[in-house]
């Protein structure tokens, strides 16, 4: 799933940015309001997570104009003021959630976690195709009952692959979703995670999963 995490204090947000990254989300960054704004008018994402003091556009402005583009996605706000009144500002601005700094990694995954369900009532649920089960809790992946080791990325791949089962997926969508603004689009990494993935749930099954539509991307599913 893919994060805009808007933060104008850089070493907060390299910290956030790289805890996210090693549970498998892709992550964008911005550093200032507008251009927040910019890219969460453009791009489409799972979750905001917004800083309230910004420069240029401050973060209660900024959801608030998320919103008035219709822009529904589950935003999380960041903040040192604690005050009721604060808080009040913040989700009447359109957030679903507050968290107050300084806050624990953990806690913050965990909010991570609690809206990425309530915006998607299955993002908990276990992905099952044919013999292949997947845990989005726990990314645990098995097929036949036989445990599979997968990489963060590697699992993220497959992850959307199994959300999306038997539609045509091009390399243009697994950008998107899997890795973040700063891909380079001129490259083969996505080919390559898909040979890994063939490699470590295809390989020695009758039932191959990852299928290749020629000239457009790949298919997945039985």
């Amino acid at each position: 799933m893919r994060i805009l995490l808007i933060e104008d204090e850089k070493k907060i947000s390299a910290f956030i940015r790289r805890g996210l990254k090693e549970e498998g989300y892709a992550v964008d960054a911005a550093f200032d309001g507008e251009e927040g704004l910019a890219l969460g008018s453009e791009n489409e994402y799972d979750l905001v997570i917004l800083d309230v003091m910004l420069p240029k556009l401050d973060g209660i402005a900024l959801c608030r104009a998320l919103r008035e583009k219709e822009v529904l996605v589950p935003v999380l706000m960041l903040t040192a003021k604690d005050t009721v009144k604060d808080k009040v500002a913040g989700l009447d601005a359109g957030a679903d959630d507050y968290l107050t700094k300084p806050f624990a990694f953990e806690e913050l995954l965990a909010r991570v976690r609690a809206l990425l369900r309530k915006n998607r009532k299955d993002a908990g649920a276990r992905l099952k195709t044919a013999d292949l089960e997947l845990d989005p809790v726990s990314h645990k992946v098995s097929r036949a009952g036989r445990d599979i080791e997968l990489t963060t990325k590697e699992y993220a791949l497959l992850e959307y692959l199994a959300r999306n089962p038997g539609k045509v997926i091009t390399r243009t969508m697994i950008a998107e979703h899997v890795w973040d603004i700063d891909f380079d689009t001129g490259t083969n990494v996505i080919d390559v995670y898909i040979n890994y993935l063939r490699k470590k749930i295809d390989s020695g099954c009758k039932l191959k999963l990852i299928a290749t539509v020629r000239g457009r991307g790949y298919r997945f599913g039985a």
